[in-house]
């Protein structure tokens, strides 16, 4: 699923694991250790992981209704890095081959030969066992399988077997990025409640609507890889129609924390407002794709902008709300 940084270079049209491999053996030695230690940090997608942190951290206050144990915190952040970074290492390994062909990705370290397809495997598989390991051991199990789970429908469900073979596959790929706020949850509680199954279902639908204006912005590098994004296969007005009824969706499974009694007037009044300012962004996407608008007058970077926003200024107020309850 992801989930929120933009890569843009030149296309790089020779596959990964090719690329570069006359040179790539024989200069290994030669790489300079920063570069090298900068590439695995990227093999992480740090910034995608910022945006789970941050469904992550204010659950937990939502969950203690106060501060939590801040040790606690720091450990379920630090395991949560390092299985989300795990995922994401292996779901680059899985998708070199395409990742060397679109223009997004054609800088990734796999594609530049910074780091071999073995070293990315071998180091995604780790930060999945040790990610595992500490939480089962630091923070509880029910919080490791929970991780686990999250990784492996990431890397198998979505990355496997949904992303090239299906329009829906980040409406159901995206499960994967929903977890977080489950974990969140479960590491202060250790159990399960309606409140993390509410928040899980804000993401679920907030998703689509999330990632599908920047696949409108980028489908030309989905279609010449045989990606069946949805603004691959269907036209701007579908695509946008598809966005507000998610949204709509997503604004409504929000506003349900409060009469079921986990939140207060606070979270409901920044829910109103910051939903209703995503509600107009995702119909003025809607009416400029139905006047068949294209190019940069269509604006769609605009909602995907203002959801990494949105979720940003949600879950602050889900953490803040406790304290003015």
């Amino acid at each position: 699923m992801s989930l929120s940084g933009v890569y843009v270079t030149a296309v790089e049209s020779r596959p990964a694991g090719v690329l570069g491999a006359s040179s790539t053996s024989s200069s290994r030695g030669q790489r300079p250790l920063a570069a090298r230690v900068k590439a695995f940090v990227a093999l992480t997608k740090p910034r995608i992981i910022e945006l789970l942190l941050i469904t992550t951290v204010p659950v937990m206050f939502l969950a203690e209704q106060g501060v939590p144990d801040l040790k606690l915190v720091l450990l379920t952040c630090v395991g949560g890095y390092l299985s989300a970074g795990g995922a994401n290492a292996l779901n680059m390994y899985i998708d070199r081959d395409i990742d060397a062909l679109m223009d997004r990705t054609s800088q990734r370290p796999l594609v530049t030969g910074m780091v071999s397809p073995r070293e990315c495997l071998a180091f995604g598989i780790t930060l999945a066992v040790v990610s595992t390991l500490l939480f089962g051991l630091t923070v509880n199990w029910l919080s490791a399988w929970l991780a686990l789970g999250a990784l492996l429908f990431y890397v198998v469900v979505y990355t496997m077997i949904l992303k090239r073979r299906t329009s829906q596959n980040i409406v159901w790929g995206g499960i994967a990025g929903c977890l977080p706020v489950l974990i969140g949850w479960s590491s202060v509680t250790n159990s399960m409640s309606w409140a993390p199954i509410i928040l899980f279902l804000v993401m679920f639908f907030w998703t689509p609507p999330h990632y599908w204006p920047l696949s409108m912005k980028v489908k030309d590098d989905y279609a010449r890889v045989g990606v069946p994004m949805l603004p691959v296969i269907a036209s701007n007005k579908v695509v946008a129609r598809q966005i507000v009824i998610y949204s709509w969706a997503m604004v409504a499974v929000s506003l349900l924390l409060t009469p079921l009694g986990y939140t207060g007037w606070f979270y409901t009044a920044v829910a109103l407002l910051a939903g209703g300012m995503w509600l107009w962004e995702a119909h003025g996407l809607q009416n400029r794709a139905k006047a068949e608008v294209t190019g940069v007058k269509l604006k769609e970077m605009r909602l995907f902008h203002w959801s990494i926003t949105y979720v940003s200024i949600l879950f602050v107020a889900i953490a803040v709300d406790p304290f003015l309850r």
